[in-house]
């Protein structure tokens, strides 16, 4: 059983290498979604992520336990850079073991804090069967990256943190409700426990992403239920098999676990870069989705903290999510119109865009499409518009004008 003693020890070894992060007021966002917001900035933890907590815990206790030669993990990516960084500054060997498809800025992440990295399986569960064999053939320590009590341990500082800079807001000295990402259920099982040794009363509510459901179909199900595949933009929580040592914390701890879906957690990626000048991955950003898409139950005004659990996210990535959140929020607007391939229909098309004060940012010319009528060309375009009433707007004078056009998304 993993005591607020325990959480209080993980802290003091962290203080050698990890960042206390910022907790910091969101006014927009709690005026968007009628609570008092509170944001953990762990996307600025020493290697971008909360990952670094537990691992580092948990190689450190083996350490003051003698000490090991070498340790192994299996890691898209947070847990790997947490798990390289603790085992340099302990001077002791890492093996990594990633997925064949791992970003490439990801894999030279983990090799700059000088461990070995093997590119091994089509996924996180592939690389996870590898590292676990790897581990016992070289009779090394594996490092889990969530279900290991020192790795709960170390997570749940976060919690610690949270519950002390609380404090320093004016006329507030507790939180109502956190709101934590889950994926493997490492985060929230420590942030549970040690929130709630600290203040019995406070809601811990996780949030999920619909393509990777197994810890929120177990939660509900009240069971362990894996999932044959997932499928998801938020990768730091895409996991297909649940623990039941962390599904049993939950189940114990968790008041109430919620999923969200692309689109949602794109739009708060958006958000969380346009208005709070953050750049958050789409695990981090899940709970900020729950908020501003209403899957969140509380009273008005109710004091809540959303952790932000990571910022490293692929530029590629990145790109794909912007235009997803733009398509949402309505100021992006893709169409495929019909023309008459005939000279000046192209240029009267562009002039009834800039009537409507709709700027082409992507045009495209098709006269071959089988699907097309004799004399017809179709023009894929894309818009920048500024809302919903202009794309109202937008759709009123194509139909006027005698336009066929179908939107795509």
């Amino acid at each position: 059983m993993i005591e607020l003693e325990d959480f209080e020890k993980a802290s003091k070894r962290l203080e050698k290498v990890a960042h206390k992060t910022p907790l910091a007021y969101a006014p927009v966002l709690s005026s968007k979604t009628n609570y008092q917001v509170y944001l953990k900035k762990e996307n600025l933890q020493v290697t971008g992520s909360f990952k670094l907590r537990g691992a580092f815990n948990k190689i450190a206790s083996l350490m003051e336990q003698g000490g090991v030669e070498g340790v192994v993990a299996a890691s898209a990516g947070n847990h790997a850079q947490g798990v390289a960084l603790s085992a340099q500054h302990f001077g002791i060997k890492a093996t990594i073991f990633m997925p064949e498809s791992t970003p490439l800025n990801k894999v030279q992440g983990v090799e700059s804090f000088g461990a070995t990295v093997k590119l091994m399986g089509a996924n996180y569960d592939e690389a996870y069967s590898h590292a676990i064999a790897y581990a016992k053939e070289n009779s090394l320590e594996f490092v889990h990256p969530f279900a290991d009590e020192d790795v709960i341990a170390g997570q749940g500082t976060v919690a610690l943190e949270v519950c002390e800079q609380i404090k320093g807001f004016k006329d507030i000295k507790t939180l109502d409700a956190i709101i934590v990402p889950v994926g493997g259920g490492g985060l929230i099982s420590g942030i549970a426990i040690a929130a709630k040794a600290i203040n019995p009363d406070i809601k811990i509510i996780g949030v999920a992403a619909d393509g990777a459901p197994a810890m929120a179909n177990s939660f509900r199900e009240q069971k362990p239920l894996n999932t044959k595949s997932v499928r998801t933009i938020a990768d730091g929580i895409a996991v297909k098999n649940t623990s039941e040592m962390t599904l049993d914390l939950i189940l114990q701890y968790v008041d109430d676990l919620v999923t969200v879906c692309e689109d949602e957690i794109a739009s708060a990626i958006l958000f969380l870069l346009e208005r709070q000048k953050l750049l958050v991955e789409g695990a981090g950003a899940v709970g900020v989705a729950a908020l501003m898409h209403n899957k969140i139950n509380l009273a008005a005004n109710s004091q809540v903290c959303a952790i932000l659990s990571g910022g490293n996210i692929d530029v590629t990535m990145l790109s794909l999510i912007i235009e997803k959140g733009l398509l949402k929020s309505e100021r992006k607007m893709k169409l495929r119109v019909t023309l008459i391939d005939k000279p000046g229909a192209l240029e009267n098309f562009a002039h009834l865009m800039r009537k409507a004060h709709a700027n082409i940012v992507q045009i495209g010319y098709d006269r071959t499409s089988t699907d097309l009528e004799f004399g017809d060309a179709h023009v894929s375009v894309s818009l920048e518009t500024k809302g919903s009433a202009h794309q109202e707007e937008i759709r009123e004078i194509l139909t006027k004008n005698g336009y066929k056009f179908v939107e795509v998304h």
